[in-house]
């Protein structure tokens, strides 16, 4: 058995066969075989049906299933003749036959027989699923259907036969049903068997949990005491299912039948292969395993976890279905002296290792493809698809599972996730459902410190570790050995993006710590935790689970209501967040959910919160693929994730936090920025050549206002990588520095790169109008809005904001006036009109109207009191001017002219604070005092 699909396409693996062979026989269809309607060529128009036959009939008699396939297709372009040019055939030689009976095309009234003319099948020796570490003796026969046109069809029929002498004479077949709206000339599955062979089939067309007394087709009795079954294809269209509905609900297109009489038969058939007496030889190399693991240990657990740790790390997987091999396992003896072998052979290894030393186990097969589908099959090998071992130690099951990897005694009470056993004991045994649970150790471990203590503002050192167990470690060990530096950043790039966003590391590696059976990332870098102003705090989301978390099943038909919710695929990870916070932690607060239910949805969930000496601690573990839904409990789980979800964990810091620009002036002062420079020279570093590396640091270097460090690491960025997007961000920096020719010459640069460029095109716009040059910076601008679309209002407020600034306000309010008209109730359009007039001291009253309309209109409001306060500066109504630059100023804390004009203010009353506002609003835009100015307003 291996770790593959049962169900295959025609039921073509469980045909069976009198003479084994891999020579292709060339033969007349047998007799048995009904025969399909023949086609008319001459009749079919471009609406016929491409397949206008496929017919599959199968006779299971004596322990041999025999399944024949016809299939009529119609070449219908040119495509097509490329896809169905070469017809493949697949069969086991060692179970069965490849008989041909029928290789014809149709065309007109023509109907040439290729076999007649001589067209032979080549069968390739070539095993197909090497890739898959598996040999399975199947062999491909194929022919190269020459002079094929486009009309013509091509009619093949043939015979796959399938003896198992591993099934000791049990009989099990698949067949495939064609569902609507499919079209299909003539389609049929037929089956056939001798009167008195207890043969059960089951249909999942209407999905295997069908409704309670729905028809079931009746056998004909037909002469010479056979038994025939007939299904018309196509079958009726499946009904439909939620894409969350466990998989046992829906409709498969498959026809299903097995001589087994219950799941008991099935597992007693199978228990035989299984016996381990006499196994381990005495003095033999795996004796002396044995002895190995008895004088380590007393303890049966430790003895337990040993010997799956030997099958697990020194037995590679190979699968090896020739022969008999699809249900015999390879003796232990061979197993370890190959050093490879499949899921039964790993099974029988540790079963044979484990009796030596008195551990009661034994074998159960499982489905890794099937999950809950198992319970709802016909009793067959042929459900499952991989077998583990089921161990009892001290009154405890466990299910150990050799094909696995890095198994240890932590993960010894792990329930691997395939829903449903089935034992295989002498006496049989019954379906036995896994107690589904997360594993003792998480597949996925993440720990991750970061550093706030130079402020909440500033990006955050972090380090990150992740570890892994299991198969995800398996699959990290086998890559180690052929991972560099750069494919190493691509491998941990998304890990640490899942868990921090955006972010520049370094000191990147990969550990492997055999001993523990794990596989560690771990990597320091630059992160940027996401703190946001909300409700006049600064606050940090730290809710990933209920952020994630999307349970939205929707049962409105009723015929789903009764429907349960998947568990989903299995996935388990644990993350350990650490964040140490500025000034020791005071006057830091959690909000939102500091517990979680330990059932959310479908999710195993598990949390603890902590804030203590300055850290704030984070423990989160969620753990997909245990739990079902039930339908009864839908909406219930519903209304509690919307209560999870409505009261997220986050941190909230202290009331008396200061503004971004208060803590750039104190970090600079006192060098705290020191480390966060330190960690972008490493990242920079391990990335030299990466462009991104730059423009990292000069976004930091943006953000403390060091506009020419900015400039220095974006000039790296451009000779690596040039853009117009970097190139008008250069443009913008050579600007605030003063160096307008400079800037230009970048715009240039940009707009050469990308003619329509935004950011190029308005500050080129900008500083012309700066320059004089008004009219050809209004032509740049008029352009963009004769374009019209979704960005032409946007266009519209840049060009009046540049006609108020240098001296044509009526033409700005004209510009607005037209905008307005066409998007009344704009807020945004209000607030430019206010702050034109404002700035040109024009018409206050109405100037005022329009900033208290649009604070009205939005809750994003810190711009438009930024111009009401202006409005209130030129009515001379400083207190209230001062208000609503301190509520500006509240929601925008770095807002340039609330900062200035705010400066302006108190100038003129004399307050001793003053200056202060006026260097903060210098030090965030280097061009605030002329603008201001300009607008003749001078401290």
């Amino acid at each position: 058995m291996s770790r593959r699909s049962a169900l295959v396409v025609v039921g073509l693996s469980m045909a069976g066969v009198a003479h084994a062979g891999d020579k292709v026989q060339y033969q007349a269809a047998p007799a048995w075989v009904a025969s399909a309607p023949g086609i008319d060529v001459t009749q079919l128009n471009d609406s016929a049906p491409v397949m206008q036959i496929f017919d599959q009939q199968h006779r299971l008699e004596a322990g041999q299933v025999w399944s024949y396939v016809e299939t009529g297709m119609r070449m219908v372009s040119p495509q097509m003749l490329t896809q169905a040019g070469t017809l493949p055939l697949q069969w086991d030689p060692s179970k069965g036959d490849l008989i041909i009976h029928k290789l014809q095309i149709l065309r007109g009234n023509e109907r040439i027989d290729l076999l007649a003319k001589g067209t032979r099948f080549t069968v390739l020796q070539r095993e197909q699923k090497l890739e898959q570490f598996a040999l399975d003796g199947t062999l491909t026969a194929t022919v190269a259907l020459e002079g094929l046109r486009v009309g013509d069809v091509v009619d093949v029929a043939f015979s796959i036969t399938r003896k198992d002498p591993a099934l000791a004479g049990q009989m099990v077949t698949i067949a495939q049903l064609v569902p609507a709206p499919a079209k299909l000339g003539f389609g049929r599955v037929r089956l056939l068997w001798k009167d008195g062979v207890p043969l059960q089939w089951r249909s999942y067309a209407a999905g295997t949990v069908a409704p309670a007394g729905a028809p079931q087709p009746q056998p004909t009795i037909l002469p010479g005491g056979y038994r025939e079954l007939s299904f018309p294809l196509p079958s009726p269209k499946p009904a439909e299912m939620p894409d969350d509905a466990p998989p046992r609900f829906k409709p498969l297109p498959l026809l299903e039948a097995s001589t087994y009489a219950d799941w008991a038969a099935v597992s007693k058939g199978m228990a035989p292969y299984y016996a381990t007496a006499g196994a381990i030889a005495p003095g033999s190399p795996l004796a002396g395993e044995v002895a190995r693991i008895v004088a380590a240990s007393k303890d049966p657990r430790v003895r337990a976890a040993m010997a799956l740790q030997l099958v697990q790390d020194q037995v590679r997987y190979l699968f090896r279905g020739m022969d008999t091999g699809n249900y015999v396992p390879q003796k232990p003896a061979e197993t370890w002296s190959l050093r490879y072998g499949d899921c039964k052979a790993k099974t029988l290894l540790l079963l044979a290792l484990l009796h030596e030393m008195g551990i009661a186990a034994e074998p159960a097969v499982v489905s890794v493809q099937m999950s809950d589908l198992v319970q709802a099959r016909l009793p067959s090998p042929a459900a499952f698809d991989h077998v583990i071992v089921r161990a009892t130690i001290d009154g405890k099951t466990l299910w150990l599972d050799g094909t696995q990897g890095g198994s240890r005694l932590a993960d010894l009470d792990d329930v691997p996730p395939f829903v449903t056993a089935l034992p295989l004991r002498p006496e049989g045994a019954t379906l036995e459902p896994l107690p589904l649970q997360p594993p003792g150790r998480p597949a996925q471990d993440i720990a991750v410190t970061l550093d706030s203590t130079p402020g909440i503002d500033f990006p955050a050192r972090f380090t990150f570790r992740a570890t892994y167990t299991g198969g995800m470690a398996e699959g990290l060990r086998g890559l180690r050995a052929q991972i560099d530096d750069e494919k190493l950043k691509q491998l941990i790039g998304p890990q640490i993006n899942g868990v921090l966003g955006a972010n520049s590391s370094f000191d990147r590696k990969l550990e492997d710590d055999p001993k523990a059976g794990t596989v560690t990332l771990s990597a320091s870098g630059i992160a940027y935790p996401d703190w946001g102003l909300d409700r006049g705090r600064q606050r940090l989301p730290l809710d990933w689970t209920s952020n994630n978390l999307d349970f939205s099943p929707n049962r409105a038909r009723p015929a789903w209501k009764a429907i349960p919710v998947t568990r989903g695929g299995f996935a388990d990870m644990r993350v350990v967040k650490r964040i140490r916070l500025p000034d020791g932690g005071k006057g830091y607060t959690l909000e939102g959910q500091q517990t979680l239910p330990a059932t959310l949805a479908n999710l195993r969930v598990a949390r603890s919160v902590a804030l203590a000496e300055g850290v704030l601690t984070l423990d989160d573990r969620r753990t997909a693929g245990v739990d079902e839904v039930p339908a009864d409990r839908i909406a219930a789980v519903r209304a509690e994730v919307a209560r999870v979800k409505a009261n997220p964990l986050k941190a909230v810091a202290p009331a008396n936090q200061p503004p971004r620009w208060q803590t750039v002036q104190a970090a600079r002062a006192d060098n705290r920025l020191a480390p966060i420079l330190e960690g972008y020279a490493k990242a920079i570093a391990a990335d030299p050549d990466d462009a991104d590396s730059y423009t990292n640091r000069a976004w930091f270097l943006e953000r403390i206002y060091d506009h020419a460090g900015a400039l220095a690491d974006l000039s790296k960025a451009i000779e690596l990588a040039p853009s117009a997007e970097l190139l008008a961000r250069r443009a913008g920096a050579f600007d605030r520095l003063g160096q307008e020719d400079k800037a230009i010459a970048d715009l240039d640069a940009a707009l050469a790169l990308d003619q329509n460029s935004d950011d190029a095109i308005g500050l080129l716009a900008t500083i012309k109008a700066r320059r004089g040059a008004l009219d050809e910076a209004r032509a740049l601008l008029d352009e963009r809005i004769a374009l019209g679309g979704d960005e032409k209002l946007g266009w519209q407020i840049t060009l009046a904001n540049l006609l108020g600034d240098y001296g044509k306000p009526d033409d700005a309010l004209a510009v607005l006036e037209e905008a307005i008209a066409a998007a009344p109730g704009n807020a945004t359009l209000l607030n430019q009109r206010c702050w034109v007039r404002g700035t040109h001291n024009l018409a206050l009253e109405a100037a005022l109207k329009d900033c208290t309309k649009g604070i009205e209109l939005t809750q994003d409001n810190a711009a438009i009191l930024d111009s009401r306060a202006m409005v209130y500066f030129r009515m001379n109504r400083l207190p209230d001017a001062l208000t609503d630059l301190d509520a500006a100023l509240l929601a925008s804390p770095d807002q340039a002219s609330s900062l200035y004009l705010r400066g302006v203010i108190a100038k003129r009353s004399k307050a001793p604070d003053a200056d202060r506002y006026l260097a903060a609003a210098k030090m965030i835009d280097p061009l605030i005092a002329d603008r201001f100015t300009r607008y003749g307003i001078k401290p």
